[in-house]
């Protein structure tokens, strides 16, 4: 059995998906319900911060998803990111299972040049500094050998059936609206998004192999462009101007007086002012596996839009 804690969101909802095609037996974890038609498919009501819920939900699993997203409140993950880590952990010694940890690339801070596998942990932001002391938690339990874990990083992802992606929101979602789009940091710098779907196809892949554990995996992530290229390929494969409004760090301030989840990326704004170069070439090469073109991912988005508003 294959269990997604914090189901629900964009990543979890991709997996499931995956998992579903390759008829795998299925948990949806979440503190909400989560409908769902496949008999292989089942939800369980927990809480992450529960400890006692966690085990009774995830009983008999086989591996483990953690794919959980907090509210993005420094304070909230301050108080609630350790103490899901613990429980989680408790909970793969518990069952056994294996444990797969969807992550980002907060601990590394602002890297000059690609960010690998090996990229030393130097946050930038105090929300890195959270995701930094996660990794060395679950790393040091492995060393240990208490649990078998694997942490799966992406890049700023893109593809999402939800608006959770700031190149879906403020450059797709536009630009299918035939509206300005809206560009944070410096166009002129490279960026780094991983396609929702290569990041559920390689989480599954992660899965089915045992000799992945114990590891730090960047997940299948085309090369970087600059953002000026994104703007106008998006512009292009949706037909409009690519018009867009730069948002400096001063305007993500004043909007986050109003707005709390836009406060929480003031702080991380250097991954928009500098290069954001994110190397998977690791994962590519050991498990075969080329990452979807852009222009690829984004004209089968635009496809999905076109339907959505028809």
């Amino acid at each position: 059995m294959h269990t997604i804690l914090g189901a629900g969101g964009p990543i979890a909802n991709a997996l499931t998906k995956e998992l579903i095609h390759a008829n795998e037996t299925i948990r949806l974890v979440s503190r909400k319900p989560v409908a769902t038609n496949n008999p292989k498919v089942s939800w369980v009501k927990a809480d992450l911060l529960n400890e006692t819920e966690l085990l009774a939900a995830a009983e008999g699993s086989k591996v483990i998803y953690l794919c959980a997203g907090l509210v993005y409140d420094i304070k909230i993950w301050q108080q609630q990111w350790p103490v899901i880590i613990k429980n989680v952990i408790n909970l793969t010694k518990h069952t056994g299972a294996r444990l797969i940890f969807f992550d980002n690339v907060y601990m590394y801070g602002l890297v000059n040049g690609p960010m690998t596998e090996d990229t030393p942990y130097r946050p930038s932001s105090l929300k890195g500094e959270v995701r930094a002391k996660l990794a060395e938690q679950l790393m040091s339990a492995a060393r240990m050998g208490e649990i078998n874990v694997t942490i799966a990083r992406a890049a700023d992802f893109y593809g999402a059936d939800s608006m959770n992606s700031f190149f879906d929101m403020m450059v797709l979602d536009k630009f299918a609206k035939k509206e300005k789009a809206q560009w944070i940091g410096n166009p002129d710098t490279l960026h780094s998004f991983t396609y929702i779907e290569d990041a559920a196809k390689a989480l599954f892949l992660l899965g089915q192999t045992p000799d992945s554990g114990n590891q730090i995996w960047h997940l299948p992530t085309a090369a970087p462009m600059k953002g000026k290229a994104f703007i106008e390929m998006a512009a292009k494969i949706y037909e409009t101007k690519p018009q867009y409004l730069r948002i400096n760090k001063l305007m993500l301030r004043l909007v986050g007086l109003f707005k709390s989840v836009v406060a929480g990326t003031v702080e991380m704004y250097y991954q928009y002012k500098h290069d954001y170069h994110f190397d998977s070439s690791r994962f590519e090469k050991a498990f075969n596996f080329k990452p979807t073109p852009y222009y690829d991912g984004i004209l089968k988005l635009s496809k999905t839009m076109y339907k959505k508003q028809n």
